[in-house]
């Protein structure tokens, strides 16, 4: 009973990770002169919690009822959204509205434009966002700002929802930082990713073994007749064997998708989305598994170099909906890259201590056994969610 319970309270704590990320919000802003142009990619799902846009309650949104929400949708995300040059306030006006896809649904395109006061170059903008910020403390705005052919970012959440943003030649140290920061939170909000590794470090703190069974060629009294079973033990490591073993498969993890990140990111090479997202969910189905069941045999490590150059592409995914400045492309992949690695070693520095300190308890072998079910069954949610491609929008 015990362990149906860790379950269902298990499956209930992973439950917001089927969206596959919490809520972002995409901005590009282009300056030409006095006159700025945006685009925001804004999710439905989110814009449907926030002022409805359902209208017949069937859990499916169409064409016709999105249209007819667009001025609700450009009312209620405009006046959430301030644009402000250093010579005054930019009024924004709403031009129009589209629906896109990106890899965790749909999204409504809102087009929009302002003229700015004054007859000189601006030298800088300040942004207000406030996208959401009474609905979901989590949200995030990513916004890109084209200024003269040079690029700048910058991420928007309750706690920062206003900065000033120079339109001057970035520094190159700072814009190298600024992706570094997008990195780092892209892999603390990536759940499949996070769920994957997790999944293949649980164990690093056991040692399969097995038990020395009587010999059977030479049988004793006690044992006579019966049929003897090796019976699979777990002993546990010392915590330098334990860095060894995590060593091993974060580097091999980092290794893989660093190569397809760089070479997807460069348009090297290109997946269709919804094949990664799928194979995604697959390896984490099969890295939970593998706690129950020995699916790779004491090879966690060629397991996290497979699997990861599909996350690669996943990571990838969530750059090119970022977007990279093409005057320091390299150095941008390069932040972006290092930021998921801090995000990950973080992940693993809090992991390891207590699940060695933990690793002899009975939670601990709950978190393994029924823990790796949990995870198992939610993934298996999102490789049913991506394979049959649902959508918000219906025809």
């Amino acid at each position: 009973m015990k362990r149906y319970l860790f379950i269902l309270l298990l499956c209930g704590w992973l439950a917001p990770a089927q969206a596959h990320k919490p809520s972002d919000s995409y901005l590009s802003l282009a300056v030409h002169g006095q006159q700025v142009e945006g685009q925001w990619d804004i999710a439905l799902r989110d814009l449907d919690f926030a002022i409805g846009l359902d209208g017949n309650g069937d859990g499916a949104l169409t064409w016709d009822e999105i249209r007819a929400r667009h001025a609700a949708i450009a009312a209620y995300a405009l006046q959430r959204l301030q644009v402000a040059s250093n010579q005054g306030v930019c009024p924004l006006k709403a031009v129009e509205q589209l629906i896109d896809s990106h890899t965790d649904g749909a999204y409504n395109v809102l087009r929009f434009r302002a003229d700015c006061p004054g007859g000189a170059a601006h030298a800088s903008v300040t942004i207000g966002y406030t996208l959401f910020a009474e609905l979901d403390p989590q949200h995030k705005g990513l916004v890109k700002i084209n200024s003269g052919g040079t690029t700048q970012t910058a991420i928007f959440d309750p706690d920062s929802p206003r900065q000033t943003i120079s339109l001057a030649a970035p520094d190159r140290l700072a814009q190298f930082g600024a992706y570094v920061k997008h990195g780092i939170w892209h892999i603390w909000i990536g759940y499949d990713h996070i769920l994957f590794l997790l999944s293949l470090l649980l164990p690093a703190v056991l040692l399969p073994s097995l038990s020395e069974p009587q010999n059977p060629l030479n049988p004793t009294a006690e044992n006579r007749g019966r049929i003897l079973r090796v019976r699979p033990q777990t002993s546990h490591l010392g915590l330098n064997a334990a860095f060894i073993d995590v060593f091993k498969v974060v580097t091999a993890f980092t290794l893989a998708h660093s190569i397809t990140l760089s070479l997807a990111s460069l348009s090297l090479v290109s997946l269709p989305s919804r094949w990664v997202e799928s194979a995604i969910a697959a390896s984490v189905i099969l890295a939970a598994l593998n706690n129950l069941l020995p699916l790779f045999r004491g090879k966690r490590p060629v397991a996290a170099f497979a699997f990861g150059l599909i996350h690669g592409f996943g990571f990838a995914s969530v750059l090119r909906d970022l977007g990279l400045p093409q005057g320091s492309l390299l150095a941008s992949l390069l932040g972006f890259n290092v930021g998921v690695e801090i995000g990950q070693l973080a992940i693993v520095a809090a992991f390891l201590p207590v699940a060695w300190l933990l690793r002899k308890t009975w939670l601990y072998r709950q978190v393994l056994t029924v823990g790796s079910l949990a995870i198992a069954l939610v993934a298996c949610v999102w490789l049913v969610e991506r394979i049959a491609d649902i959508k918000l929008i219906s025809a």
